[in-house]
């Protein structure tokens, strides 16, 4: 398997058992996390600190149990890969928030520059609540 595959395998499957730290140390500092959509979360995230503090802290607090995340498949070469998976967690408010995922991530010298994040808008609407 290729080193930049390897890297985010190991990375994703750390996050399958509710340890985000290895995806987090992956990124560059100025990295970027875009996710696609019309929710409360979608928009560009700039810079690894913005990312952690924004999106990752607040989200995985709303989460009552721990988040399991499962690959069904990694694809891509050099620094380009993708990412098709499932989440499966129940947030604090008891409701089940399980979506599937197609990350597209772009990387350079072995580290995360973007990720671009692709899901299910509506269940996130449905569980987390409209933009408005």
């Amino acid at each position: 398997m290729e080193p930049n595959k390897q890297l985010v395998r190991a990375a994703f499957e750390a996050m399958g058992r509710s340890d985000i730290r290895p995806l987090y140390e992956l990124m560059t500092d100025d990295f970027a996390w875009v996710i696609e959509g019309q929710t409360r979360f979608s928009r560009r995230f700039e810079g690894k600190e913005k990312v952690k503090r924004q999106l990752l802290e607040p989200l995985f607090d709303a989460f009552a149990t721990p988040y399991r995340f499962t690959i069904d498949e990694i694809i891509g070469e050099g620094d380009r890969i993708v990412v098709l998976g499932r989440g499966e967690v129940r947030t604090k408010t008891g409701l089940d928030y399980n979506n599937s995922y197609c990350f597209v991530l772009r990387l350079a010298d072995g580290k995360l520059v973007e990720l671009r994040e692709y899901l299910d808008t509506a269940l996130v609407e449905r569980v987390f609540g409209s933009t408005s």
